[in-house]
């Protein structure tokens, strides 16, 4: 490891020997000045740098380049396979420093695919996902069920807990026969495919506007819905609906708020500017991303913001982003969170 005290130089080691050569203790440059050498700093990590050359010009390559410690010298034949075996630094999101405010129990899988293209993700989730002050509502609706003619769901969520309630209730899916289920997106209507239960509406957009202009081609006089969602949500869906001649039912199926976390080490990085990008999935992350910081952070949080790219994963979101000052820089033309992944990586790549 290389010493902190001062940048590597033509003066540093490389200029007299290089220790634990790979036959003698100490590999003079003037016997082997062709050997390669690989200087890398901070690996694994966005921020690594490698400078690559032989024991003959290595230090000027280093002094040029501006490397200092802490970095780990590789001596060797080895070193020639570098163009070959460098996956880490040619992945497409390589150096990237992202944040990703989905809550925790829903980011893995977008943690993960954002990881293996090679972004270092900072976790930091500014809703948490926890159960409706009451189920007395959502309970006296599925004691009724067979009232209703459809189960509208705008989240993965609200199936999960609608289900989890049903079961409570002492029912399971076969309740639901004669009941029509509409779904918001393929996410939504994948909770229900597992089940072998195919939804009989999901629109081609995957916003409330779109379900209700889906709902044209169905008869809705008189019908009455059921939508259980979250406890605070747009109302766009029931009015719409409501205008439409439907008898809606909104019910809590559960509710967002913001986790107790530490926002010294994200308000830190986004000071100093060393964060790439900022990812937020429903308008919930955007608002709770601010009001998370203190009355000074919420003040200047717009200010950190300017100088790094905003990714939304749809129209809503971005509105809400934009409605606090944010400049929204990307956003899906489907709102997924795998169409997500790869705008970023477009966007990176262009």
């Amino acid at each position: 490891m290389l010493s902190r005290a001062r940048p590597i130089s033509s003066r540093s080691i490389f200029s007299r020997s290089i220790r634990q050569g790979p036959t003698t203790g100490l590999v003079p440059t003037s016997k082997f000045p062709s050997m390669p050498v690989a200087v890398i700093r901070r690996g694994t990590v966005a921020e690594q740098k490698t400078v690559s050359g032989t024991l003959e010009d290595i230090a000027k390559r280093v002094e040029t380049a501006g490397l200092r410690p802490p970095a780990i010298i590789v001596v060797g034949d080895v070193v020639r396979l570098r163009d070959e075996l460098n996956w880490f630094e040619t992945r497409p999101l390589f150096g990237k420093r992202i944040v990703v405010t989905r809550a925790r129990e829903q980011a893995s899988g977008f943690l993960h695919e954002l990881s293996s293209l090679g972004a270092q993700c900072i976790q930091f989730p500014t809703i948490e996902i926890i159960p409706p002050d009451s189920w007395g509502p959502m309970d006296t609706a599925i004691l009724h069920l067979e009232s209703y003619q459809w189960l509208l769901f705008t989240s993965v969520n609200g199936v999960k807990y609608f289900l989890k309630r049903l079961h409570f209730s002492g029912k399971d899916v076969r309740d639901l026969k004669g009941i029509k289920i509409g779904a918001i997106g393929p996410k939504t209507a994948e909770q229900w495919h597992r089940l072998g239960i195919t939804p009989d509406l999901m629109p081609h957009e995957y916003r409330a506007e779109a379900v209700v202009e889906s709902f044209k081609k169905w008869e809705t006089q008189g019908v009455r819905i059921l939508i259980p969602r979250a406890a605070k949500a747009r109302e766009i869906l029931p009015e719409q609906l409501r205008k439409m001649g439907a008898r809606v039912d909104v019910v809590d199926a559960y509710k967002t708020v913001s986790p107790k976390g530490n926002t010294a080490e994200i308000r830190d990085m986004l000071e100093k500017g060393t964060i790439h990008m900022v990812t937020f999935t429903s308008s919930s992350t955007v608002t709770n991303f601010v009001n998370m910081f203190d009355s000074q952070g919420q003040r200047r949080v717009s200010e950190w913001m300017k100088g790094l790219t905003v990714a939304c994963i749809g129209p809503i979101t971005a509105d809400t982003a934009r409605a606090n000052g944010f400049s929204v820089d990307l956003m899906p033309s489907d709102y997924t969170i795998e169409a997500l992944t790869l705008a970023i990586t477009d966007f990176f790549a262009a």
